[in-house]
């Protein structure tokens, strides 16, 4: 793996991001935190799961701090505290990633899970989970918002190459 292709990676992550953030924007308020029988328990919550872990991670990363609880839900009411706190996320992750170097992307992170367990990872595999995790909770929040009659569309990565979004070069 290398920084331009985790790049890539991301740029697609913040793409699929923004096309469930727009489509939240429609819902109202109650609909937005309306308690649903998926895990987190609503869209908000989902959206704040999907955050809250790409925080974790990352300062596990870049600050070498394993923070022992993810962001509380209530600390979110609303949709535009969320995209505040995300945009201020991806600013900070993509810093970090411009800033690496390959023999980084191969070396072992070590911390704590939530649980305070010990692991430790591969940083460039840790990397591509942040995205893989973030692709399998947005496939959630694109089935609440459709349900509501707000479908995302399809949010593949090859929708994301054919808009001609990505600064990857082939």
């Amino acid at each position: 793996m290398d920084i331009q292709n985790l790049q890539f990676l991301f740029d697609y992550n913040y793409w699929a991001r923004d096309i469930l953030l727009d489509q939240a924007a429609k819902l109202s308020p109650q609909q937005f935190t309306e308690p649903k029988i998926y895990a987190h328990g609503s869209l908000r919550n989902t959206l704040v799961h999907i955050l809250s872990a790409e925080w974790v991670w990352r300062t596990r990363f870049q600050e070498r701090i394993s923070p022992m609880s993810l962001l509380r839900f209530d600390d979110f009411p609303t949709l535009e505290l969320i995209q505040q706190r995300w945009r201020q996320e991806e600013e900070r992750m993509r810093s970090y990633l411009s800033g690496l170097s390959l023999q980084e992307l191969d070396g072992v992170v070590r911390y704590q899970r939530t649980s305070g367990e010990p692991r430790e990872n591969i940083l460039w595999h840790l990397l591509v989970h942040v995205v893989n995790h973030g692709t399998e909770h947005r496939s959630i929040v694109a089935e609440m918002l459709t349900a509501y009659g707000y479908s995302p569309g399809n949010m593949d990565i090859n929708n994301f190459l054919q808009a001609g979004l990505n600064k990857l070069k082939l």
